[in-house]
């Protein structure tokens, strides 16, 4: 890896200096990379893989060798424990074998969020209701709803009752307002997602609409309108969600937030616990895990063509067991979120 770091630099022609400043990284730190008396963090080595354009397939597996080898290297059962952690590992990097393009995308997407960082003290409260109010509409509109964003502004922001708009589609915006305040009030107490809060977010969805249904597990079977994906049958939910919140604990450290997120929401919207509000729910659950993780709200639009989209993406999950489109979907959407977001803060 040192060796690596160092080839690209001088292929650049950049002094340690200038590395150094246009990273951010201590020039000193930078001379131990190359010399190899220091390991640099995910974070570091992300950033000098950006900069000197090393690609991350690249670059660490390089960087994995060196962190196992400092802890193992001296360890007189080392060959021994390595062969068992791979064993352990197999599953999962079968798994997740992400492409190079995706890669690319998660990486992009950390350095539009360190750069939202560096400009939070540009950030109103202005901006985010005015987000959030853009987020009601778009998932309120994916499923149905008619209302423009301007009527979803007057019933929302001035309690206004719009001429001709069912009073669904009104309780729609209201409470899908009151489920955003819900969930950033979930991230700022750091309340873990279990069982309890996802069934309250789901109550908040469906209050005064469906309240027989709201914050419950359906008791019927259902069909997914335009899928060939056949949720489970009504029994077997239960047991379905007791894995969905136990493969959350055993994979919410692991995996990158953006394909966290992406993942629960999928499993969610699969196995579509409720009779109605699932995709709205799921929408919820993972801007929760983003929001939390200091990104963005993932704002997917209505418009017919991001629509179909965003479905076609699920329906290679569903029915193709294809996870890489919905990925890129989702990481897609972040992007242009991150770069509309620190375009208004004058990025």
């Amino acid at each position: 890896m040192k060796t690596l770091i160092k080839s690209y630099r001088e292929l650049k022609q950049y002094k340690t200096k200038y590395l150094a400043q246009i990273t951010g990284i201590d020039q000193a730190l930078i001379s131990k990379f190359e010399s190899g008396s220091r390991i640099p963090t995910k974070t570091q080595i992300i950033k000098i893989s950006e900069v000197l354009e090393i690609p991350l397939e690249e670059i660490l597996p390089l960087w994995v060798k060196e962190k196992v080898l400092a802890e193992v290297r001296y360890e007189p059962f080392a060959k021994e424990g390595l062969q068992l952690a791979q064993e352990a590992i197999e599953p999962y990097q079968t798994k997740h074998n992400y492409s190079s393009l995706l890669i690319e995308k998660l990486a992009y997407i950390d350095q539009l969020q360190r750069q939202l960082n560096a400009m939070r003290t540009y950030d109103s409260y202005r901006i985010a209701q005015a987000l959030e109010l853009e987020y009601t509409f778009e998932s309120n509109r994916i499923e149905g709803n008619t209302l423009t964003l301007r009527e979803t502004d007057l019933i929302i922001n001035e309690g206004l009752t719009i001429s001709g708009k069912s009073l669904r589609e009104h309780l729609e915006a209201v409470n899908h307002q009151e489920a955003i305040s819900y969930i950033k009030e979930l991230m700022q107490r750091k309340i873990a997602i279990n069982e309890r809060e996802l069934l309250n977010i789901h109550n908040l969805i469906l209050r005064g609409i469906q309240p027989e249904y709201a914050g419950k597990y359906r008791d019927i079977q259902v069909m997914i309108k335009g899928s060939d994906h056949m949720p489970p049958q009504p029994f077997m939910v239960k047991e379905e969600m007791v894995y969905y919140f136990t493969w959350y604990e055993q994979n919410k450290d692991i995996l990158h937030p953006i394909i966290l997120a992406a993942e629960m929401h999928e499993r969610l919207v699969t196995i579509h616990p409720f009779v109605d509000g699932n995709g709205r729910t799921s929408r919820l659950i993972m801007n929760l895990i983003l929001l939390s993780k200091g990104y963005v709200i993932a704002n997917i639009k209505g418009d017919y063509d991001t629509r179909m989209n965003y479905y076609n993406a699920l329906e290679q999950v569903q029915t193709k067991q294809s996870k890489d489109a919905f990925y890129h979907f989702i990481a897609d959407v972040e992007i242009t979120c991150l770069e509309r977001y620190l375009k208004i803060l004058g990025a």
